[in-house]
């Protein structure tokens, strides 16, 4: 993969963290900060779902419809396995 430089202006403090974990590390500052990159990009391609969460907010239940629907599918397999104490 080909490499081009970039220049980027960062808190004081990060940059000597990146530094002090080059040099226990033994990789260069910019090793540690390409490292940093990719595990953040690799934790937000994980976030797809929450994208698809927030895409179907609108379309969400409201909590009283989700709840009307967990008990009408609970009552549904008690029913299913004999156990449904209002069936009686």
């Amino acid at each position: 993969m080909a490499k081009r430089p970039m220049t980027v202006e960062v808190d004081e403090s990060l940059v000597e963290a990146t530094v002090e974990e080059a040099r226990q590390t033994g990789r260069s500052p910019a090793e540690v900060v390409e490292q940093a990159l990719r595990v953040h990009f690799e934790e937000r391609d994980r976030s797809v779902v929450d994208g698809v969460w927030a895409r179907n907010a609108p379309q969400a239940l409201s909590e009283g419809e989700a709840l009307t629907l967990a008990y009408d599918e609970l009552k549904a397999t008690r029913r299913e396995r004999g156990t449904d104490k209002a069936a009686s």
